[in-house]
């Protein structure tokens, strides 16, 4: 469903941001980029996302290049960064209203999504509430429940647990897993070790803008010859971050 072949990322001629970057993430799996602060993360998931082209290399989506086909790719995408945008005069009922229209969806199919949506997360009680009232919690479950509002199979997710409580936390990871079991192909990134550990079928380290290793959690662990997953990953970092 994602394909990325040899992915690189140049804002100035002097430095390259992505370097090479390769890997595929199909159905029913979720595919985690793993790194720190600074590694590339937030702009590789742009470039899958379509908001950046890459400066050389292909990112295809069901097979579909975005210069040749960008609203067909639109449409099988959904979205979500850690930073939340949503308008503060709004509310969650209008938004979802709003983005339903954009994606043609009928009123009535569009009520029984956000019915279904707002009863999951919780939303339901504040969905005439304006946004700027609302806490970071809720407001990135409304985010959520928008930019999977035409049911994606394809999902790209930006640290979607960042800055969250241990409850809300937990419904985003659930809710992730179901969407896997149903067939949808998720990316994510993070540099949470725990979301990582708990989530991912299939990682990625992302050290200075390369993939430096590859593999589950068992995989990683093995290929470093260490107990834990947060020790294997701190020891792919010391051997392959140059200061």
């Amino acid at each position: 469903m994602i394909q990325l072949i040899d992915v690189h990322k140049s804002y100035t001629k002097e430095h390259e941001t992505i370097k090479g970057v390769s890997f595929e993430v199909h159905e029913g799996q979720i595919f985690g980029l793993l790194g720190p602060n600074g590694a590339g993360k937030t702009t590789l998931m742009q470039m899958i996302a379509t908001l950046m082209k890459p400066t050389s290399g292909q990112i295809l989506i069901d097979g579909l290049s975005a210069d040749k086909s960008l609203l067909e790719i639109h449409r099988k995408i959904g979205f979500l960064t850690n930073e939340i945008k949503l308008d503060p005069l709004s509310t969650p009922n209008a938004l979802f209203e709003f983005f339903a229209s954009l994606y043609d969806i009928p009123k009535n199919e569009m009520k029984d999504r956000r019915d279904e949506s707002f009863a999951r997360f919780g939303i339901s009680p504040f969905a005439e509430k304006r946004i700027r009232e609302l806490s970071t919690g809720m407001k990135q479950k409304i985010s959520i429940a928008i930019s999977l509002i035409h049911d994606p199979p394809v999902i790209i997710f930006d640290e979607p647990t960042n800055g969250l409580d241990i409850l809300t936390s937990k419904q985003v990871t659930d809710y992730l897993k179901e969407l896997r079991d149903k067939g949808h192909a998720i990316i994510l990134s993070t540099h949470i070790f725990s979301v990582a550990e708990e989530l991912c079928d299939d990682i990625a380290v992302l050290i200075d803008g390369s993939i430096v290793a590859q593999g589950n959690v068992e995989e990683l662990i093995a290929q470093t010859q260490v107990n834990t997953f947060e020790e294997a990953f701190f020891k792919i970092y010391v051997e392959n971050h140059k200061e």
